[in-house]
């Protein structure tokens, strides 16, 4: 019994390390120059599908990220550089298209608000728990919260 389950998860594990390295570039995609070919690739593992949303173009089989991709390399062909293509897309679809936003002040909250609500929820964790009333009191309480908002 422990042999054969054994053997589902090695084949599981197998399968899953499989599926993660297969693109969605289509052969007639590939650009001649081999140099191009990975600089579009690095280009595309950077840019979030506007269907799926949480993969990249060079990862999802959307017809839209199919675009996009022949986009890129119709830039890169052009030899435009990797900040013209980057500012060309956020310029038309805005920084949600970049898997990786940059910290301004447009994106503020995107990047603060997972700490604010980590910080909350620790709060309301303890604010609610018996246990942790009893065994901290409210100005441990008050203490852990300043120490993680830091």
């Amino acid at each position: 019994m422990t042999k054969t389950l054994l053997t589902i998860v090695i084949i599981f594990i197998m399968i899953q390390l499989f599926l993660n390295n297969s693109y969605a570039v289509e052969p007639e995609e590939f650009l001649q120059n081999p140099k191009q070919e990975m600089r579009a690739r690095d280009i595309s593992k950077n840019i979030r599908c506007l269907v799926c949303q949480n993969q990249s173009i060079d990862d999802s089989a959307a017809p839209l990220a199919k675009d996009l991709r022949t986009l890129i390399r119709i830039k890169v062909r052009e030899n435009d550089t990797d900040e013209e293509i980057y500012k060309f897309l956020t310029d038309r679809y805005g920084d949600f298209i970049l898997l990786k936003p940059p910290f301004k002040i447009s994106t503020f909250l995107l990047w603060s608000l997972p700490f604010v609500f980590f910080i909350i929820g620790i709060f309301i964790l303890f604010s609610h728990n018996k246990k942790s009333k009893k065994t901290f009191g409210k100005f441990n309480v008050l203490l852990i919260f300043l120490f993680f908002s830091i």
